[in-house]
């Protein structure tokens, strides 16, 4: 027997549903968490991932850069040229004045023998002008020990007070090691306490 064809009969095509957009889910009581407060209104509570001595630590150099700010400033200083700084021309004129004397002074130093009168004479301008306060110093004494090298404290401090003792011809004649003997011994001299004087008779 012959078999018959069957037709297939195609089936209409349908669009898809849409899909509805669902809310997410409301958060519950456990998942919201409140902020976190900030850092400055809490000043004793420390950054995350700092040591816990960090906080002391900046405290304390906040107190005694405030301690310091207090203080007067040091002549020289950067401090006070800032905050006085209508004497900052007088300040820088004084250090150049200051820095032409030692220039002078480290040319003279392997010639200190013979030229003794004019290291002494440098010397003592450095010291009566006050132009080491210009590097901060508060006396003659700690800038020689400080920033002079001519053969030692002692020495250059006599060499400072030759031109105020002895005149220049005398000087000259006498050397330079015979003037500093003779600074030496008025130094122990005016160490030395005066002599007791006898008590005076009392007159009846």
């Amino acid at each position: 027997m012959a078999k018959t064809s069957e037709k297939r009969v195609p089936t209409p095509s349908r669009p898809p549903a849409s899909r509805r957009s669902v809310p997410p889910p409301a958060p519950t009581r456990s998942s919201v968490r409140p902020p976190a407060p900030a850092a400055a209104a809490n000043p004793r509570r420390r950054a995350r991932g700092t040591a816990p001595w960090a906080a002391r630590h900046a405290a304390k150099h906040a107190a005694e850069a405030a301690a310091r700010n207090q203080e007067p400033p040091r002549p020289g200083s950067a401090r006070a040229t800032l905050r006085e700084p209508d004497q900052a021309e007088s300040l820088k004129a004084r250090i150049t004045e200051l820095h032409e004397q030692l220039g002078q002074l480290r040319a003279l130093k392997k010639t200190v023998p013979t030229r003794f009168l004019e290291v002494g004479n440098l010397l003592r301008h450095i010291r009566d002008a006050r132009l080491f306060e210009a590097k901060g110093y508060a006396s003659f004494e700690a800038f020689v020990e400080r920033e002079l090298d001519l053969g030692g404290k002692t020495l250059v401090l006599r060499l400072a007070r030759i031109p105020e003792i002895f005149r220049e011809d005398a000087a000259k004649e006498l050397g330079l090691d015979a003037l500093l003997a003779a600074v030496e011994i008025l130094e122990q001299a005016a160490q030395r306490p005066p002599a007791l004087r006898p008590p005076a008779l009392s007159r009846r």
